[in-house]
């Protein structure tokens, strides 16, 4: 994957709008503030690639980047963010329209805030995915936030939450200050 032909195609922000699925896609879920755009500009090694905001649900459309002959597809983020319930049913609307039709999904990065357990929308968003056999890896951000003891004592709790969704599935903590899981995530894109 060459970092440096990176592009930042569209944004769409309802499922009426959204193009037909010419690439491949890689797919980054995750609750609102959990680092989907961070995770991005660390894995291009861009700084300010894919927009960052420290108020969650900044990320409100579906956004596309190409790289090579791939897509990278940030999705709107899910769960705390103080937007209004109309906000909140155009969000599931549209993800539930990309992830139902016929898209190529190679792989969605479910991410995770590693210094927490899952939420609820976390395990709901994994059953989706395993029901409809969307193929996919969990991504325990914020990895650096813990030390050595509450790290792998959070990895197992994790582990443990999520049973049957994180069997036979790829687990990578990940830092997007320290660069920790970026290069296992860049290997399962290529």
């Amino acid at each position: 994957m060459n970092t440096n032909n990176a592009m930042f195609e569209a944004a769409f922000g309802t499922a009426g709008q959204l193009p037909p699925s010419d690439l491949p896609e890689y797919c980054f879920s995750g609750r609102s503030n959990v680092g989907k755009s961070s995770l991005i500009n660390k894995i291009l090694n861009r700084k300010n690639f894919a927009r960052v905001s420290s108020t969650p649900g900044k990320t409100a459309t579906v956004n596309f980047y190409k790289v090579d002959n791939i897509r990278l597809v940030d999705l709107p983020g899910y769960g705390y963010a103080k937007v209004n319930r109309g906000e909140k049913q155009r969000w599931a609307e549209l993800m539930e329209s990309y992830f139902t039709t016929n898209r190529n999904i190679v792989l969605v990065f479910q991410l995770i805030d590693m210094r927490h357990d899952p939420a609820e929308f976390d395990v709901s968003m994994l059953r989706f995915l395993k029901e409809y056999g969307v193929p996919y890896a969990v991504i325990l951000t914020k990895s650096d936030k813990l030390n050595k003891a509450e790290f792998q004592r959070q990895l197992d709790r994790i582990t443990a939450i999520l049973d049957d969704l994180a069997k036979d599935v790829k687990i990578i903590p990940f830092s997007a200050l320290k660069g920790t899981g970026a290069e296992e995530i860049r290997e399962l894109i290529e």
